[in-house]
């Protein structure tokens, strides 16, 4: 999964993305420090792996992991290229999500690109160059898809339509994923690659020692469809610079009961409606894996490698709850809650499997 670390010059980016990866991305007091984004794959730690881990045995712990971006801030104008914008707005379609870093804290030291602090005139900043890039993106496409158009092509027909109820959405401030595509052009999101149909995940960047989020912030989120956090990236900055031990306890004495990656991981993989599940045998790695709910255990298959997708004959399954306080598969499998179940299971999160294929 890739998510693109993005938002106002000097809100905190680089400072959440150095936090959350442990790389020491360039921070500098003015704009367009990042140019090319830094990109760093991340570990996406889980305790329920590290408990199946100790149950079966495993020979070592394998955690999923996630690709930050850390996309330079974009400013007013953008989508004409101020400040390398239309760089950066293809950087940001390049992602799976958006994590919309908005600066809360009031710190004199650091320059606001437009002299003042304001949460939501930023974010309206952020969004509203969005849905122009979007919709210069839309207006291009539906020039060249009206000459298909106009051959009677079904699918050329039925995308027009789609694009022009798209810009006329756009136009009005809406974005893109206010407008699902007709049956007859299904892939037309896919085509364009809007960027306004991006979940998003708000950070707001708030003083050292808080972690609420303002209800201003919230409710934006909430009437988006989006998610929303609190993190101090200059805390979170400094704490990763500490030994974890350290940290935890600093942590501790601040009130703070998570660190800063794991409430973006949690609320990015939340965004996607992402459950993990995980493999793992004696003496054999433990691996945690992302799935979107609501797919099939051959769908998890297929996540672990295309031969045991494509051979599936059976998975064994089993909560990993389950498996911890049995002990092992083979008490499991005495207490009955290992199953037996077929491709079209649907997986739970926290689920541990072995799939049975022939090769």
């Amino acid at each position: 999964m890739k998510v693109g670390i993005v938002g106002m010059p000097n809100a905190g980016k680089s400072s959440l993305f150095s936090a959350l990866t442990g790389v020491a991305a360039e921070a500098a007091n003015y704009p367009f420090t990042t140019i090319e984004p830094n990109v760093a794959i991340v570990p996406v730690r889980d305790e329920r792996l590290d408990a199946v881990a100790a149950t079966v045995k495993a020979s070592r712990v394998v955690p999923d992991t996630i690709a930050f971006h850390d996309i330079a801030g974009l400013v007013a104008g953008a989508h004409r290229g101020e400040g390398l914008g239309n760089q950066f707005l293809a950087n940001i379609r390049e992602t799976d999500a958006i994590v919309h870093v908005v600066r809360v804290h009031a710190d004199p030291n650091v320059v606001h690109p437009e002299g003042r602090v304001d949460p939501l005139a930023d974010i309206d900043t952020i969004e509203t160059e969005l849905i122009y890039a979007d919709l210069e993106q839309a207006e291009r496409r539906l020039d060249r898809v009206s000459k298909t158009a106009k051959s009677g092509d079904r699918h050329a027909v039925a995308e027009a339509g789609w694009l022009r109820e798209l810009i006329e959405a756009l136009q009005a401030g809406r974005p893109a994923r206010t407008v699902p595509p007709p049956a007859d052009a299904a892939d037309a999101v896919q085509l364009l690659a809007p960027l306004t149909t991006k979940p998003v995940l708000f950070v707001a960047n708030v003083e050292e020692g808080s972690d609420e989020v303002s209800p201003a912030i919230l409710e934006h989120a909430q009437s988006h469809g989006a998610e929303a956090v609190a993190v101090s990236a200059r805390l979170e900055a400094e704490l990763a610079e500490l030994d974890p031990e350290d940290a935890a306890a600093m942590r501790a004495d601040l009130g703070l009961t998570q660190s800063g990656l794991e409430r973006v991981v949690r609320g990015a993989f939340s965004l996607l409606e992402l459950i993990a599940f995980f493999t793992a045998g004696e003496d054999k790695p433990a691996q945690s894996w992302h799935l979107r709910r609501g797919l099939s255990v051959w769908h998890a298959a297929g996540l672990i490698h295309s031969d045991i997708q494509r051979g599936f004959v059976r998975a064994e399954v089993v909560g990993w709850q389950a498996l911890v306080d049995a002990g092992g598969y083979a008490g499991a499998r005495e207490r009955g809650t290992l199953r037996i179940e077929g491709r079209d299971y649907l997986m739970a999160d926290g689920d541990v499997i072995t799939v049975r294929f022939t090769p």
